[in-house]
């Protein structure tokens, strides 16, 4: 074949291998903050060589005039080469799956820049997606021309002026005349039947379930829990959790199939992927963990047969949690992850000593829009009204595993829903659809109206997943894993206590807003879920999960009540708390902040005198203060209050200085009194202050509690400290609020947004009540136990002491007692 007009000859050496596997990785395995498409391409991709002529000596030639038009094969085999060439020099051919041989997203975006650019073929991102066969794409661009509109070139290639990756040529199963550049645009073809993209995953899944009638017949698994278990996807985000769990939970042994070209590359990439949530990788579990390089796209899970046999001898239980999570590709690009790599585990437990096959499934086998109810064994969706090529996968991979059942497998079906992050680290997975979801709606204060969320968190889907792989009594049924599910009401009511108000849309007229929102105000952290949503059948999985009704769990609740395991509960704010800090982090969710209108405020009013350091107060100022809070994550995670307001003293100006930036920190060290005193800080000020004049100030004050019975005058007395910005404090003396303002201000005058209904509004402010009162409380208190104790003398090292005079005393007991004999 001749070299490939891509590899341009100034372009800097590198290794393209390494690249491509590294964005795959940046994309595929959970990439974090805002590494989208477009900033992958603007790192990796170096500029595109000039093109060279048509009948340069060396270059490729176009077909002579008066020869036909391109036909099917011959754009086929132009297309497999270009692919090659972005593939790093991988031989394939005309009907290989492009995301089987390695692509990854990245990869597709430059596969579109360079068909449209070098063979003038504009195909569109949706296409690569659906079927990223050669053939398949050569006849979706020649079939049909009336039937479908040219796609517009891709944004994100349009910016970066189609750059393509630099690398050497490298031979296909095409023939040498594949590297043609047509001197005109390569026109459809009217005689080709138009692509039936929906008949044709029909036909697939039809051939696919016939191969379980191929499967070895088998009897009934030992009913014993195992202790030798392979487990494909211990990498990923379920996957990983649940290694862990069966670890902590079991004594077995745990068989890892993990990509990779070996050992140590596999055992690489699970370190990593455990890492990237969290996860440990330590002594103790490498001890109990074997890495085996494996690939559930290959037949047999790409084994030797020694290494197939040795298992399927060896194991009593096989855990599928591995699966292609991509909402955008179709049937066939997902079939041999989603649905022949699951033949292949169904083999491999058939295959030697009976083992069960615990496969963890989704409710997506019921994302039919409009389906009635969604039980553990109720009639999952019809296949044919599924629109999604990972949902067609996830319902032919269950009913392939329904005939295998016929034939004697012990098959457990595990379907969780949405899952969400952890409720103690705060992991999560950043392409779950439902992570995208709550993103959108966090940074857009706009949600769709939701019938159910059908989502629970990844540390209880993961708990009782591994109870049932551990106990035989409970294999060979359907489970759902849905924890509690949410209402649309009790969302909003989470969010908008938290401080977000939520606008709630038809579904959609939430749509339109939110892709006009992508493209007006574009959000690198949101590009995964604008790439779904602009995808026709992306938007069908998430309005089929947004429209679903209460998925329900029976058989689930029973067991978990059977084993004592912890139950199904509601994923409110308090359980997503860890995960929406770590997305906060990534860029994914924005919390609440002092820049958005307060959720509660109150005045706070204080007068009293100051005068120069050192010196007698004896000038009169008063402080107009507003107290505010943005949310009560605000309180209970950083236990601040916002200020704003003015200071009216003569010594800082005539005129009232502005609060420019205030805070109060409430038990700002948590009870620990100052040196040598039993004083201890119960709230902390600290203002920017700015005069008239554009000059600086700060003030500083702190109310302190005492070994005193005047509580109330404590919590009204505030003792400050004041000087221009930059320099130390100039100005002391002392503020008080006044007895009759303090309830009329700060209880009876609390205000809460309008927007929140009555009964909300009532419930804030008995929660703010509640929490400052007991702050308050503790924080009086401290002093008052703590001299009580310096006067019964019961710290613990008194307690100390005395032991220690007890023990002397019987020592010299011992000796006195001897010495009498």
């Amino acid at each position: 074949m001749t070299p490939s007009p891509d590899a341009g000859g100034d372009a800097p050496a590198r290794n393209h291998e390494l690249d491509r596997q590294h964005e795959g990785e940046l994309l595929e395995g959970g990439a974090r903050g805002s590494a989208a498409i477009a900033g992958l391409l603007a790192r990796f991709q170096p500029p595109a060589p000039p093109p060279q002529p048509a009948d340069s000596a060396n270059g490729p030639v176009a077909p002579a005039d008066g020869a036909p038009a391109w036909g099917l094969e011959q754009l086929a085999k132009a297309i497999v080469s270009k692919a090659a060439t972005l593939l790093g020099g991988k031989e394939i051919d005309t009907e290989t799956d492009l995301f089987d041989a390695g692509a990854t997203s990245v990869d597709a975006v430059r596969l579109v820049a360079v068909l449209d650019r070098d063979l003038n073929v504009r195909l569109s991102l949706d296409d690569v997606f659906a079927d990223a066969r050669p053939r398949r794409l050569a006849q979706r661009w020649l079939g049909g021309p009336a039937r479908r509109t040219l796609p517009e070139a891709p944004a994100t290639a349009k910016a970066l002026e189609l750059p393509v990756a630099s690398a050497p040529s490298a031979p296909t199963t095409a023939s040498p005349g594949t590297d043609l550049v047509p001197a005109e645009p390569v026109a459809p073809d009217e005689t080709l039947p138009a692509l039936d993209d929906h008949a044709e995953d029909l036909a697939l899944i039809t051939a696919d379930l016939a191969r379980a009638d191929l499967l070895p017949w088998c009897g009934d698994p030992e009913p014993v829990p195992p202790r030798r278990v392979l487990m494909t996807g211990a990498n990923g985000f379920l996957g990983g959790h649940m290694l862990l769990d069966l670890l902590r939970h079991s004594d077995a042994h745990v068989v890892c199939l993990v990509r990779g070209d070996s050992v140590q590359d596999a055992e690489r990439r699970l370190a990593e992927g455990l890492a990237s949530f969290s996860l440990p990788w330590s002594a103790e579990i490498r001890r109990r963990v074997t890495v085996l390089p494996g690939d559930l796209r290959r037949p047999r899970l790409g084994l030797t047969d020694e290494q197939w046999h040795l298992l399927a001898d060896e194991l009593d239980s096989v855990v599928s949690v591995a699966a292609a999570v991509d909402f955008l590709r179709g049937y066939p690009s997902l079939r041999r992850t989603n649905v022949l790599g699951v033949l292949s585990l169904a083999e491999l437990a058939m295959t030697g000593r009976p083992k069960p096959l615990h496969h963890i499934s989704s409710i997506a086998v019921f994302n039919e829009i409009g389906i009635a109810s969604m039980g553990e064994d109720d009639p999952v969706a019809h296949v044919d009204r599924l629109a999604a090529g990972y949902d067609k996968s996830k319902w032919a991979a269950e009913a392939a595993l329904r005939r295998a059942r016929d034939r004697g497998l012990k098959a457990t079906f595990l379907r969780p829903g949405g899952i969400v992050g952890h409720t103690r680290t705060g992991a999560y997975n950043p392409h779950d659809i439902n992570t995208g979801l709550f993103s959108a709606i966090s940074r857009y204060r706009a949600a769709p109206k939701i019938n159910y969320s059908n989502s629970a968190p990844v540390d209880w889907v993961s708990r009782v997943a591994t109870a049932v792989i551990c106990e035989p009594s409970g294999w060979g049924q359907n489970y759902h894993l849905t924890g509690r599910p949410d209402t649309l009401t009790e969302m909003v009511r989470d969010q908008e206590l938290g401080g977000l108000n939520v606008r709630v849309m038809p579904w959609d007229v939430w749509l339109k807003d939110f892709l006009d929102r992508c493209e007006t105000d574009p959000v690198p952290e949101l590009e995964f879920m604008a790439r779904v949503l602009r995808n026709p059948a992306g938007q069908k999985i998430v309005e089929a999960s947004v429209t679903a009704p209460m998925a329900t769990g029976d058989r689930t609740e029973a067991f978990v009540a059977r084993h004592k395991l912890p139950p199904p509960a509601r994923v409110d704010a308090q359980a997503r708390l860890k995960s929406y800090e770590r997305m906060a982090r990534d860029g994914l969710v924005i919390l609440p902040s002092r820049d958005d209108p307060p959720y509660l405020w109150f005045r706070e009013t204080m007068r009293g005198k100051v005068g120069p350091v050192d010196a007698k107060p004896d000038t009169r100022c008063t402080f107009a203060l507003t107290l505010s809070i943005a949310s009560m994550y605000q309180l209970v995670q950083h236990r601040t209050i916002d200020v704003r307001g003015t200071v009216s003293c003569p010594l800082l100006h005539a005129e009232p200085l502005t609060v420019d930036d205030g805070e109060i920190w409430v038990r700002p060290h948590e009870g620990v009194p100052h040196r040598h005193s039993l004083d201890h800080p119960l709230l902390r000020y600290r203002l920017a202050l700015r005069d008239a004049d554009g000059n600086g100030w700060w003030l500083e004050g702190w109310k302190t509690a005492r070994a005193r019975f005047d509580y109330m005058q404590q919590a009204r007395t505030l003792t400050i400290r004041a000087g221009r910005e930059g320099e130390p404090a100039s100005l002391a003396g002392t503020m008080k609020v006044p007895k009759k303002s303090y309830k009329r201000e700060q209880i009876d005058g609390i205000r809460v947004n309008p927007e929140l209904s009555m009964r909300e509004q009532r419930i804030a402010k008995f929660t703010w009540l509640g929490w400052f009162s007991t702050q308050l409380g503790q924080g009086l208190l401290e002093p008052t136990l703590r001299a009580g104790a310096e006067l019964l003398d019961l710290r613990p090292d008194a307690i100390d002491r005395d032991k220690d005079r007890y023990q002397a005393k019987l020592t010299k007991w011992e000796k006195d007692r001897k010495h009498l004999r």
